[in-house]
């Protein structure tokens, strides 16, 4: 049965505003957190350090142990990421347990492995949410998400698909043809979905400025996305042109990344801090964080931080410091914290960077 496009993004928008006035009403929880199921993924990107090609799924038992855990700590949304997410043979347990929790599941996925039959799965067990990112419109070395090989997935998606659908596309890092981007983000709102455009970052999130024939582009790729987004965007702006923000990061408070072993750090490109399981994980660390300063905060481009970002930058300056007494720390953390009972078997700690 064809799903109606409007009915589909007014649903997914009610939901997320809900999560943006609750997230206005308090400081106290996590709006969002990325949670790593599976770090192997099917594609090997030669831009992307968030992958391997050997490691197993996480234990279901364990992802489940975290959404509870998560839920006790108040988070709104979980996002579920890799590597690729949907080669875990069990992720639709977790995603129905995230929705059953009260909160919002989304999933970030190449989208290789869609079917109809798995699209309309992921909407009998809760996903609100799904975000695809596609590099380029004809694939290459340095990427195969590519629009060519994609578009019959965004195709099933518009069909099939119940939750809301975010198309971002890439800006940046030596990417061969940046036009693309706005090949990307016309197909996306023709099908009825949303888009974004990301700039690459380098291995520690921070910026990498782009030409001034990218920056032109830039500004058509959010003339194309429209409005709704906008204010959540607004620091690309800076970020295009090759200058610094001045905001408030509130990484490892507003924000968590778990990683496959169960452990809390800033984000995807600063692991290692604070680097607390997420067993131990509580109020007193929320709070640290959300008063902490991070010293990679004016030039980094991780665009899910900046978006909860929003929501606190008009709030009190942060003074804290963070774990560690830093305001960020890019050294090994130390290394005789406690196993985490939610841990994987046999984890080890990821270092910065």
């Amino acid at each position: 049965m064809a799903i109606n496009p409007r009915q589909r993004n007014l649903r997914v928008n009610l939901r997320l505003a809900k999560v943006g006035w609750r997230a206005l009403s308090s400081t106290a929880h996590p709006v969002l957190v990325h949670m790593v199921a599976m770090r192997r993924c099917n594609l090997a990107c030669t831009y992307c350090n968030e992958y391997d090609r050997h490691s197993p799924p996480v234990p279901t038992e364990a992802l489940l142990a975290r959404v509870d855990k998560l839920a006790e700590l108040g988070t709104s949304l979980v996002s579920l990421s890799g590597g690729e997410p949907l080669l875990h043979p069990e992720l639709d347990a977790v995603i129905a347990r995230i929705d059953a929790r009260g909160m919002l599941p989304e999933l970030l996925t190449n989208a290789y492995l869609l079917t109809a039959a798995r699209i309309e799965q992921l909407n009998r067990v809760g996903l609100a949410r799904m975000q695809i990112s596609i590099d380029n419109v004809q694939p290459d070395d340095a990427s195969k998400k590519s629009l060519k090989v994609l578009d019959q997935k965004l195709r099933l998606l518009a069909e099939h698909a119940a939750f809301g659908i975010n198309i971002n596309s890439v800006l940046g890092g030596g990417v061969a043809q940046p036009e693309d981007a706005l090949v990307v983000a016309r197909r996306a709102r023709e099908l009825g979905f949303s888009t974004t455009v990301g700039i690459i970052h380098d291995g520690s999130g921070a910026l990498r400025p782009l030409s001034e024939r990218e920056r032109a582009i830039y500004h058509e790729a959010r003339r194309i996305a429209g409005p709704l987004l906008a204010p959540f965007t607004r620091f690309k702006r800076n970020l295009a042109a090759g200058r610094p923000n001045t905001w408030r990061c509130r990484a490892g408070a507003r924000y968590l990344y778990i990683c496959e072993h169960g452990l809390v750090h800033y984000c995807s490109q600063q692991r290692g801090y604070p680097g607390t399981p997420l067993a131990q994980y509580g109020p007193a660390d929320l709070e640290r964080e959300f008063n902490a300063a991070k010293a990679c905060a004016p030039l980094c481009t991780i665009g899910c931080v900046h978006t909860v970002g929003v929501f606190d930058n008009w709030r009190r300056p942060q003074r804290g410091l963070g774990f560690g007494g830093r305001g960020v720390s890019l050294a090994p953390p130390p290394a005789d914290s406690q196993a985490d009972p939610l841990a994987t078997p046999g984890a080890a700690r990821i270092g910065g960077g």
